[in-house]
């Protein structure tokens, strides 16, 4: 098990309310989780990311964290099967509410049943367009300019058994040029996602007091 920083169990208070504990599993670099703690960390207290957990080693995720002094823990493919350790982990920080960035492997069932409408994901593309097993990160950017869409965007969800079928929670547009490269519209969509990420994170934690 690979982790960086300090370990906090504890809930944070702001004006007299228990804030949520945010836990983000990530798969890669890192630059959504990085946007997202440093979105609460702004916030002075209250709601928090207390823990990253990514399925993968040697990964920027985790020196991302620990700049930020958020523990990044390491599970292994065997670890996701069931799901236990993974749930013994969370349980261990305490976490409220689960946030997907960049994470590419299924979510196992048991974490699903512990945490009920309270694990998000967020797709770059506008859903049920260029979803699906397989359809992650350039790939759906060249999807969509291979298409000839006007338009791209990200959709935030909950997530449940199927890849990219959950229900979605917010949808975010951005326009798409004919002369555009998929790395244009992945800048475009980017863009969109550390802007608005955070803000639904924040919108659905209070909707949960």
């Amino acid at each position: 098990m690979q982790f960086f920083a300090q370990k906090t169990g504890f809930c944070a208070i702001k004006g007299g309310f228990m804030g949520k504990n945010i836990a983000i599993l990530a798969s890669g670099n890192g630059t959504n989780a990085e946007n997202i703690i440093r979105y609460f960390q702004k916030k002075e207290g209250g709601d928090s990311v207390v823990l990253v957990v990514a399925n993968r080693q040697n990964v920027n995720v985790f020196k991302r964290a620990e700049n930020l002094h958020v523990p990044c823990i390491y599970m292994g493919k065997e670890e996701w099967v069931t799901g236990e350790g993974v749930l013994k982990l969370l349980a261990d920080y305490r976490v409220d509410f689960i946030v997907l960035a960049g994470f590419l492997a299924k979510v196992p069932d048991a974490l699903l049943h512990a945490y009920p409408q309270r694990i998000i994901n967020i797709h770059p593309s506008l859903l049920p367009k260029f979803g699906g097993k397989g359809m992650y990160g350039d790939r759906v950017h060249q999807a969509v300019v291979e298409a000839g869409e006007r338009e791209s965007g990200i959709s935030i969800q909950y997530i449940n058994e199927h890849y990219d079928e959950g229900s979605i929670i917010a949808q975010f547009r951005c326009p798409v040029y004919p002369e555009d490269t998929p790395q244009e519209v992945a800048a475009r969509v980017h863009a969109l996602e550390y802007e608005h990420y955070p803000q639904v994170i924040e919108r659905l934690l209070a909707e949960m007091e």
